[in-house]
């Protein structure tokens, strides 16, 4: 118990400032979850979802006694969202782990796929901009929607195993990062510069991986009827 009162209340100084203890441990935990994506281990999403749940308490900082923070509902709803996600994801890469310990072969995603994802970004992000904007969310609250609905389809499309998800995340680090820097949230914000540099690498990795890839070939033994 007192363990769990030390990690939220905590705090490193810098400067003339402070960070939670917790936002930078849940952040860790998410570059870990990260690093386990990219070497597709299943371990990646249980880690993942810790980090995301520590998150959650740091972005609702209101709720949590941090009267002084920011509340921004989108980065803390994609929280909720995380972790949803990565139960779908976490069961979908224990059904296809293959012998080799990887959960997932990288595909590309198709024309029609990737069409569906930039709509889904741009509508999502112009649909949920009022909402969270009359629920108090911190401006500019497009930046807060679009990192919201950004990493919602970079989660799901690495549950599918498509190699475009990598691409979405450095769309939403793009937007997030200075979003997170004025907000005031800096742990969180000199990781997703962090991130922005690890899902390019990201990205190559994979699109290796999918180009490396032996095509399966199924031998069917000749019918020994027809071969007289």
């Amino acid at each position: 118990m007192d363990l769990l009162r030390w990690l939220f209340e905590a705090q490193v100084p810098v400067g003339s400032s402070s960070l939670l203890v917790r936002e930078v441990v849940g952040n860790v935990f998410g570059l870990l979850s990260a690093l386990g994506g990219m070497r597709r281990k299943v371990w990646a999403w249980p880690v993942g979802i810790i980090g995301n749940a520590l998150l959650l308490t740091v972005f609702l900082g209101s709720l949590f006694g941090d009267a002084d923070s920011a509340t921004l509902l989108g980065q803390a709803g994609r929280q909720i969202m995380f972790i949803a996600v990565s139960v779908y994801g976490w069961r979908r890469w224990q059904q296809s782990r293959n012998d080799g310990g990887t959960a997932v072969t990288p595909q590309w995603a198709s024309g029609k796929e990737r069409l569906g994802l930039v709509a889904a970004l741009l509508i999502g992000t112009v649909a949920l901009t009022p909402v969270f904007a009359r629920l108090g969310s911190y401006e500019p609250v497009w930046a807060d929607a679009w990192t919201f609905v950004g990493s919602l389809l970079a989660t799901y499309g690495m549950a599918k195993g498509w190699v475009e998800f990598w691409l979405i995340w450095v769309a939403v680090d793009i937007v997030g990062v200075p979003l997170l820097f004025s907000a005031g949230y800096y742990a969180t914000a000199f990781m997703y510069v962090f991130y922005g540099i690890f899902t390019l690498i990201g990205f190559f990795v994979w699109a290796k991986a999918k180009k490396d890839e032996k095509p399966e070939v199924e031998t069917v033994m000749p019918d020994p009827r027809v071969m007289r």
